[in-house]
């Protein structure tokens, strides 16, 4: 299963979480059953398993929508903290399921842990973000 994490920078496992996917510089995608076996502690983790994606989205002056970018990936589950009515929408047809609950002080290792114990939750419009102050 491949996941995504909204993400400031390319320090992959290690980057800290953004607090807003759609103003997230980069996305990173983790394949987990790239990392089966694995610890994710450490640099040990297989390059393969660890992708980071620029966000070329027109948040950034570029062409389509974050959703679409994800979706190319081969993503199927977006982990963040928050996003909009409309990028929920989007995913939903995209057919990527969005967890919420993770913070800007976490890293990419915390989310990817804080999924696998079940601490986030699926998003649904009442966790729609109204306004765009992350």
């Amino acid at each position: 299963m491949k996941i995504c994490i909204p993400t400031m920078g390319e320090r992959g496992l290690d980057e800290l979480v953004s607090e807003h996917f759609g103003r997230a510089p980069t996305f990173t995608v983790v394949d987990l059953e790239g990392l089966e076996g694995k610890e994710l502690e450490g640099s040990a983790v297989a390059s393969e398993a660890v992708k980071v994606v620029p966000n070329t989205s027109e948040h950034f002056g570029g062409v389509g929508h974050a959703p679409e970018i994800i979706s190319g990936e081969g993503v199927e589950v977006m982990l963040c903290g928050g996003l909009g009515p409309r990028a929920i929408q989007m995913f939903e047809q995209f057919g990527v399921e969005v967890f919420v609950g993770l913070s800007g002080a976490e890293t990419v290792r915390d989310a990817i842990r804080a999924f696998q114990a079940g601490a986030l939750h699926e998003a649904t419009d009442a966790d729609a973000c109204r306004e765009h102050r992350h």
